[in-house]
């Protein structure tokens, strides 16, 4: 698998996501994808507990650890490179949680338009 260019939405060099816990479709804690990642693991979200529920009640539950797939569960504040289609639907049903533009990947853009992304970006500070 070849990862495509490490590119951030905003066109600048893509920024890393988390360690702890570790993300990203590669694990390099970054959301960096390739082709196989039908996915789109390229959103750089920052965890809540709305956001949370929302995923759990349509199937996704990221917070209960999986210690078989070395998964130890999200709580909130931290960050994880979200599928791009779950963010939109989370936004559109008004649960987005914030995102940090600069790691997430720009393939986001392929699902999720760059609007609704600032709408949740994470301030800069």
């Amino acid at each position: 698998m070849t990862p495509d260019a490490s590119i951030n939405v905003l066109g600048g060099a893509l920024a890393h996501c988390s360690s702890d816990p570790l993300t990203g479709y590669f694990r390099d804690g970054a959301c960096n994808t390739c082709a196989a990642d039908t996915g789109s693991h390229t959103v750089c979200a920052i965890m809540t507990d709305e956001f949370l529920a929302f995923s759990k009640y349509v199937g996704n539950d990221l917070s209960t650890p999986r210690p078989e797939f070395g998964f130890v569960g999200l709580k909130a504040g931290d960050s994880w490179c979200l599928c791009a289609a779950r963010f939109l639907q989370a936004h559109d049903e008004g649960c987005a949680p914030k995102v940090s533009l600069a790691a997430t990947h720009a393939r986001a853009l392929d699902i999720v338009p760059l609007r609704v992304l600032q709408e949740h970006a994470e301030p800069q500070g």
